[in-house]
Order: structure tokens, then C-alpha cells, then sequence
């Protein structure tokens, strides 16, 4: 289910900086799009490609600053704020995890599997708005709730649905 309305979409993708879009989607396609990098990828292990992952896509493509440099807002491993459990990486504001991210390997095609562990994740960050699930091939955007979220097929996404995932993922 999308989680937004055609016409509120239009008019923020209308707004979108194109110059800095064109070169995040040079560097997205070049490496996503890669035949071979992708069959590395489904060959890989969850725990193989997890920081690499978020590399690949948040830093190089997004701009986050993961830890340990300085200023990062890209952490993995993130503990909740009650209980031992972590999620894989977040997204931050100071030490607010404004997303959660759980990963998976593409061993796992149903991403509807993950929902219930990232929200938990998400339930246990006081000021988290956002869940994002991927088993590194998919990826899927929530906002507040299971209920809708924005999916995204990385492997195949075309431009048009990358402008959509900047406006989810851009900082």
C-alpha cells in the first residue's frame, strides 16, 4: 500500500534539489543495477552484507555519516532503550533514533516476516517515526505504523520510483 497521496507526492517531487537526485542516482544505479554485484549479494549472508549495506546505500547514496565519524547520524547495532535486543542499524538525530532499520539476508522474500521484530525496535525508541525492513534486495518504508509502508525493489527500481525513495531516505 503507498503511503502517500498522488497529489502530495507530485508537489514534493517537484521540489527535489535535481542536480543532487541525478548524481545519487548515478551512484545507486551503478552499483544496485550491477548484475554481478547483485548475484554477489544474493549469494551473501545477512551478516556478510548488513554494514556494507547500509554503507552502499545510506552513505554513498544518501549522504549519512555512519559510526564512528565524527557527527554521524548512521549507527548499526543501536540498543533499546529497555531489554538487550538491537537493531541493526538507525538513523539518528543526537541520540534520538528517528529509524529504525532491520535487515535480512535475500534468503528472506517476505519482508511482512520482519514487521513485527522492527517495530519492536521501533517501540522501544522513545521519538522513532520510522521502520525501514530489506533483505538487501527489497526494501520497504513505514511510517508510524505496519498498516502501509512504501516498497521499493532496489535491483529494478527506475528513476521515477528512486525520486520516491529519496524523498523517503534523504536527510
Amino acid at each position: 500500500m503507498s503511503l502517500f497521496q498522488n497529489s502530495v507526492l507530485k508537489k514534493y517531487l517537484q521540489r527535489l534539489d535535481q542536480k543532487k537526485v541525478d548524481q545519487a542516482w548515478e551512484v545507486f544505479s551503478s552499483h544496485f543495477h550491477n548484475k554481478e554485484i547483485q548475484e554477489n549479494i544474493r549469494a551473501a549472508k545477512e551478516e556478510q552484507y548488513q554494514g556494507e549495506f547500509l554503507i552502499d546505500l545510506f552513505v554513498k547514496v544518501f549522504g549519512y555519516i555512519k559510526n564512528p565519524s565524527p557527527s554521524f547520524n548512521l549507527t548499526t547495532e543501536l540498543k533499546n532503550v529497555k531489554g538487550a535486543k538491537k537493531t541493526d542499524g538507525a538513523i539518528l538525530k543526537g541520540d534520538t533514533a528517528l529509524a529504525v532499520i532491520e535487515l535480512k539476508g535475500t534468503k528472506v522474500t517476505d519482508l511482512d516476516k520482519v514487521e513485527s521484530q522492527a517495530f519492536g525496535y521501533k517501540n522501544n525508541q522513545p521519538g522513532c517515526n520510522y521502520v525501514i525492513t530489506s533483505n538487501f534486495e527489497k526494501l520497504r518504508f513505514y511510517i508510524d505504523n505496519a498498516v502501509d509502508h512504501e516498497p521499493f525493489n532496489l535491483f529494478s527500481l527506475t528513476r521515477e520510483r528512486f525520486n520516491v525513495l529519496w524523498l523517503c531516505l534523504s536527510r
